[in-house]
């Protein structure tokens, strides 16, 4: 499916900005049914999350979805959600960045919620060290 937004696009030129100048790209998402997100971290129905290399060695990014694992409070959980979720992208050490609106995610209108998570567990399981996709 293609982007009817340049979104996705957006997103991943703010992501690589951030890594050209040694800054480390942030992403807030707003969590909704569709997101897997550690829920402990999540305030006001947002979560911010470091998606460095550092943190995410297996960061993956698609025009619909992002995936990787991180750490939370010790433990390694993976971490996936719609391009539509993000909010703010933006770089730690000065807040530069871009805000998007939040949409409704809009995949496969039959899909439960348990084939979204089984989608989104083969996309982890594809992703390797620092990839980007278009």
């Amino acid at each position: 499916m293609l982007p009817n937004t340049a979104k996705p696009f957006l997103v991943r030129a703010i992501y690589e900005w951030c890594l050209d100048q040694g800054y480390t790209p942030h992403i807030m998402v707003r969590v909704d049914e569709h997101c897997r997100v550690p829920r402990a971290h999540v305030r006001d129905n947002h979560i911010v999350l470091n998606v460095g290399p550092r943190a995410t060695p297996d960061f993956f990014m698609d025009n619909e979805w992002v995936s990787f694992n991180a750490r939370f409070s010790g433990v390694s959980q993976l971490v996936s959600f719609p391009i539509t979720a993000i909010a703010w992208v933006f770089a730690r050490e000065t807040e530069e960045g871009m805000g998007f609106e939040v949409t409704e995610y809009k995949g496969n209108p039959s899909a439960d919620d348990s084939s979204t998570r089984e989608e989104t567990d083969k996309l982890a399981q594809k992703t390797t060290p620092f990839r980007l996709v278009d």
